[in-house]
């Protein structure tokens, strides 16, 4: 049985991961970034000084056994007339709940994804309450992952200014993948702030699985304004400090019009291949639906396309 593992967060993560816990034959761990800092999330953790728990609960949802009560419940968001609980996540609470009670974010994430009957294992990215940064192309420097989204400015790179941990079952999990899949997600917000933790980063260049990147399919203004395909490796390449990505998988699908012209209006554009030779081999696969003019992965084609891969390489 092969060892998968996926690092991520956002929605992109938890197509990916819906589609992959329906293959039978693989063992499947999943590490998401908890610097978050927007939302109900954002909140929680200034108010309890604990790690972004909003991608976690996501993934937790997408990788339950089924739509059942539970993950109902773990989605449930209070409404404008809900007072001080108004925008809160009930799932969240929850979590931030156990942590707070057993005093261990972690064994909180544990015992939350027995009650789920979660397909693999989940490892937050880091247990500490971290604040991500961000290099800016003007010279400036924006603090938080959601200032760094909405400052409007181009990233040059991501980074933390104190020591970040994380522990050693994460570290054991990036060893012993056969498989280490990067995204979906974004870039600088959802992808590098796992990977720039430097224990992370150095079980990375040595771990001995195949690493494969499924790139974005759209651009990200304030983050990857204009950026290629190989501009996406590269940075991923830059922040780690060498070349470790062995695989790309990109998009084949065919976009309608209107929907380029949909996220032409928000400065948004297809991520396209600049070069046809790379020291990685590029995938080109069908991934994605079209529903109501935004751009989605399926979750089943992003499986078969995994699967094809795994045939590869």
């Amino acid at each position: 049985m092969k060892k998968v593992l996926c690092i991520g967060g956002g929605t992109g993560q938890s197509a990916l991961l819906k589609g992959l816990k329906q293959v039978d034959d693989i063992e499947l761990s999943t590490v998401v970034a908890t610097a978050d800092d927007g939302g109900s999330t954002g909140q929680l953790r200034h108010f309890f000084n604990l790690p972004a728990m909003g991608d976690v609960r996501n993934v937790m949802v997408a990788l339950a056994d089924s739509e059942d009560l539970m993950t109902k419940i773990m989605n449930y968001r209070f409404d404008s007339h809900s007072g001080q609980l108004s925008g809160h996540n009930l799932g969240n609470i929850i979590i931030s709940a156990l942590a707070i009670d057993g005093n261990d974010f972690y064994r909180a994430v544990v015992e939350l994804c027995k009650i789920l009957k979660v397909k693999g294992r989940i490892y937050p990215s880091t247990i500490q309450s971290v604040t991500l940064k961000a290099h800016m192309m003007d010279g400036s420097i924006v603090s938080g992952e959601t200032q760094i989204r909405e400052s409007q400015k181009q990233v040059r790179d991501v980074f933390y200014d104190e020591q970040v941990n994380t522990y050693p079952q994460l570290l054991k999990a990036i060893e012993q993948a056969d498989y280490i899949i990067v995204g979906i997600g974004s870039l600088f917000t959802s992808i590098l702030p796992n990977i720039i933790i430097d224990d992370i980063r150095k079980a990375l260049c040595n771990c001995k699985g195949k690493i494969i990147y499924y790139c974005n399919i759209m651009t990200e203004k304030g983050e990857t304004d204009n950026y290629s395909v190989e501009q996406h490796v590269e940075a991923i390449n830059s922040h780690i400090g060498e070349e470790i990505v062995d695989a790309v998988v990109i998009s084949s699908d065919v976009f309608p019009e209107a929907v380029i012209e949909s996220y032409a209006l928000e400065e948004a554009e297809i991520v396209k291949l600049e070069r046809e030779y790379h020291k990685y081999k590029v995938y080109r696969h069908s991934l994605l639906n079209f529903d109501k003019n935004l751009v989605r992965h399926d979750p089943i084609k992003v499986r078969d396309s995994f699967l094809e891969i795994m045939k590869d390489i």
